[in-house]
């Protein structure tokens, strides 16, 4: 188990549950927050009895969006003497935080963000990478980064368009403004909302119970071939998913499911 400073990781059966862990400062997400996330998403990646992620926030909120303390900082740590090198300085660490989001979609098991209270800003930026969001009905969000003079830069705006739309991306991305649980529900950005917190954590740990009694090999496939059809034509997709399944299908799971089918009984798989 890695060693993490901003978030917490527990493993119960074949479910992780990874939490944003700064409760103090409404799980703000600073520089350590940042990487923990995509240290706990490797080792959950690298780790066979680990079938499914939940990714939820500890206290009052998800997540009150990036750290401005953090923010703050980004000029002495890029600086440098030519200017140049300086953004080029500032351009890596950009394309380092959004890696670190990417790690969600980098990883082959499913990841289910669990919602409640404030996910504003990066919070956003970080849901958006998830495989399926959940949130209760306290929650409530907001893109902020337009009203604090700049663009979102870490997915909010490549990856929101393909949730909701594109005209009702456009709006919450140019207006900064807050939209609750019903609303989020009413534009599919999260599948379902639970009536507590507490009942959204049960909720959402069903299903990944549900999920992490599949095929392990079958439930890392769809998440690949989901993930590669949102960027390829669907041509492309019927390739890959072709390719796939001629290297994949002949497994141990497929049989163990198939014996399972006919005796009418409740298949096992190998991690």
């Amino acid at each position: 188990m890695p060693l993490l400073e901003a978030v917490s990781l527990t493993v119960d059966g074949a479910v992780a549950t990874i939490r944003l862990n700064r409760p103090d400062k409404l799980n703000a997400m600073n520089l350590a927050m940042w990487h923990d996330i995509r240290t706990a998403l490797r080792y959950v990646d690298e780790t066979p009895a680990i079938r499914v992620a939940i990714l939820e926030g500890e206290g009052k909120a998800f997540t009150a969006g990036i750290d401005l303390q953090m923010m703050m900082g980004v000029g002495a740590q890029v600086r440098d003497d030519c200017d140049g090198r300086t953004r080029e300085n500032l351009r890596r660490v950009i394309l380092d935080l959004q890696d670190t989001l990417t790690s969600l979609e980098r990883c082959r098991k499913p990841v289910l963000a669990a919602v409640h209270g404030a996910c504003v800003g990066g919070g956003i930026d970080l849901i958006c990478c998830a495989d399926m969001r959940y949130c209760a009905a306290d929650a409530w969000f907001t893109i902020k980064e337009i009203d604090i003079g700049m663009v979102a830069d870490v997915g909010t705006l490549q990856r929101l368009p393909r949730l909701i739309g594109d005209g009702m991306a456009r709006e919450l991305a140019y207006t900064a403004r807050k939209f609750d649980a019903a609303e989020a529900r009413e534009m599919r950005l999260v599948n379902r909302v639970f009536e507590s917190p507490d009942a959204l954590r049960a909720g959402v740990r069903a299903i990944a119970d549900v999920i992490a009694a599949k095929s392990p090999l079958s439930v890392r496939g769809v998440k690949e071939m989901i993930s590669y059809a949102r960027d390829h034509t669907v041509a492309d997709g019927l390739n890959y998913v072709a390719t796939w399944n001629a290297a994949m299908l002949m497994s141990s799971d497929l049989q163990a499911a198939m014996t399972a089918g006919m005796s009418k009984s409740t298949p096992t798989f190998r991690d």
